[in-house]
């Protein structure tokens, strides 16, 4: 079987996870500031702090800028679920701005009609690996006086005009859980250059306690420390980053340059401006093909490849979210016509070329 990811698990971080097991120190502790290190350094931050996943560090990063009841985030329709529960965690209000359809990423010029009085932030998603257009988000933020968040899970190493996420944005957040480009199993981090948006969120990580003073607490805090078993492996991991991310770019080349004249399969688009790490290589079935997107799926599983639908409907559509939002069919065109079209494909680092030419020739064999 051609899985959709794969996880890379090597004598090394054997070794190194054994070293923290025979230290009967198990919790957070040494690896975990070692991986914060790493991670200031892969995103040119000044600060970076490890948690227990992503939506833990996307909550503390809203906690952090003061998200609370009554305020509004602003943020796309078409993203895992944990984009949407961390704004409901802190009482606020998510309100959607539609995608844009070559890159599926928030688009710049919607967000500027949804802005409130109530509004108080963008948390933006840079989707499948691709980050945003943080040019003209960033001046949109600036006018209103908004901060930004990056929900930038799937996209670690990713850059835009040359610049790390982390760079163009308050607080960026990722994820290492177990079919990331960075795994640990579970686990995510939040990274930033603003020392009181990292002391907060720091103390958040443990309950809103003091660093300095234990059991002296400032603020409503949660459990979302990480153990040192975990941050060995995405310690060790880290280091193959940039050597991944390039076979990653070279198989999607490949997948690009076989699928993009088949009929009816639109390959990935992609900003001139920012570098993709390609967590999903996601194409699009169009009508012009000779099977739907589910039926391409299906007979790509009954031939041993691992295909994945991410996302089969907006966040809007579930009945907790659209009783909050007030969804009504149509209101995000382009983000409910995508998610009945995109098909995600193996990409990983870990596919041989036998592995891609197979991929290609069991989708050409139906066009």
């Amino acid at each position: 079987m051609i899985n959709i990811s794969s996880v890379y698990i090597d004598q090394k971080i054997e070794k190194e996870v054994k070293k923290v097991l025979l230290s009967r120190f198990l919790v957070q502790g040494e690896k975990v500031k070692a991986l914060e290190q790493a991670l200031c350094s892969v995103n040119c931050s000044k600060y970076a702090l490890v948690v227990n996943s992503g939506t833990a560090a996307l909550h503390t990063a809203l906690a952090s800028i003061g998200i609370q009841a009554g305020d509004e985030v602003i943020t796309s329709p078409f993203s895992f679920i944990a984009t949407v529960n961390a704004i409901l965690m802190c009482g606020a209000k998510p309100v959607f701005a539609d995608i844009e359809e070559n890159t599926f990423n928030i688009d710049p010029k919607l967000i500027e009609s949804k802005i409130s009085k109530k509004t108080k932030a963008i948390l933006t998603v840079d989707l499948y690996g691709q980050p945003c257009n943080y040019e003209k988000i960033k001046k949109i933020a600036k006018k209103y006086k908004l901060k930004i968040i990056s929900d930038s899970c799937q996209s670690i190493g990713a850059v835009y005009k040359n610049r790390p996420i982390a760079k163009w944005v308050d607080i960026a957040c990722f994820s290492f859980y177990a079919t990331k480009n960075i795994m640990m199993g579970e686990g995510g981090a939040l990274v930033t250059s603003n020392k009181a948006l990292y002391n907060f969120a720091k103390r958040f990580r443990q309950h809103g306690q003091d660093m300095e003073k234990p059991y002296i607490y400032h603020h409503l805090g949660y459990n979302y420390r990480a153990t040192d078993l975990l941050a060995a492996i995405g310690l060790c991991q880290i280091n193959f980053l940039d050597k991944w991310t390039r076979q990653r770019n070279k198989n999607a080349r490949v997948l690009m340059d076989s699928l993009k004249e088949t009929p009816g399969i639109i390959i990935p688009g992609l900003s001139k401006d920012s570098s993709h790490v390609f967590h999903q290589f996601t194409i699009r079935v169009g009508k012009g093909f000779s099977l739907s997107r589910d039926k391409l799926k299906e007979h790509l599983f009954k031939n041993g490849i691992g295909a994945g639908i991410y996302y089969p409907s907006i966040l809007a559509v579930h009945p907790f979210i659209k009783k909050i939002t007030k969804y009504k069919k149509g209101m995000y065109p382009v983000a409910e016509k995508i998610t009945k079209e995109v098909l995600s494909l193996p990409v990983h680092p870990m596919l041989k070329k036998s592995d891609l030419e197979y991929i290609v020739s069991m989708i050409k064999s139906n066009r």
